[in-house]
C-alpha cells in the first residue's frame, strides 16, 4: 500500500477545466462556474493516490501541487533578519524570497 500525501490546490490559478474533479470526485469538487475547491485538509489516502496523482499531472495550469514532508507542517516561516549562529541564511531556495 503506498504511503499518505498531501496536496495544496492553488485556486488564483485554476481556470475552471474541471479536469481534477473528472479524475478525484473524493478530493475536488466545482463550483457553480466550474472551479475547483479541494475537499478536506489536503490528505490522501494511499488507495486514492493514483486518482490524484492523475488530476495533479492532468491539470493544464498547474494549479495543484503535492506538498513535501515538512513543507506547512506547522513550521513558522523564519525571519529574514535572524539567522542561525552557525549558518549562513538561504531563505530564497525554500520560502522563495532574497534578503
Amino acid at each position: 500500500m503506498s504511503r499518505a500525501m498531501r496536496i495544496r490546490l492553488d485556486r488564483t490559478i485554476c481556470d475552471g477545466f474541471g479536469i481534477c474533479a473528472k479524475h478525484a470526485p473524493k478530493h475536488f469538487s466545482l463550483d457553480d462556474w466550474g472551479y475547483a475547491s479541494l475537499i478536506g485538509d489536503g490528505t490522501v489516502e494511499g488507495a486514492d493516490r493514483d486518482d490524484v496523482l492523475r488530476a495533479l499531472f492532468d491539470c493544464p495550469v498547474h494549479a495543484i501541487v503535492e506538498i513535501s514532508g515538512d513543507e506547512f507542517d506547522g513550521e513558522a516561516r523564519p525571519s529574514p533578519d535572524t539567522p542561525a549562529a552557525d549558518e549562513t541564511p538561504v531563505f530564497e531556495a525554500r520560502w522563495g524570497y532574497a534578503q
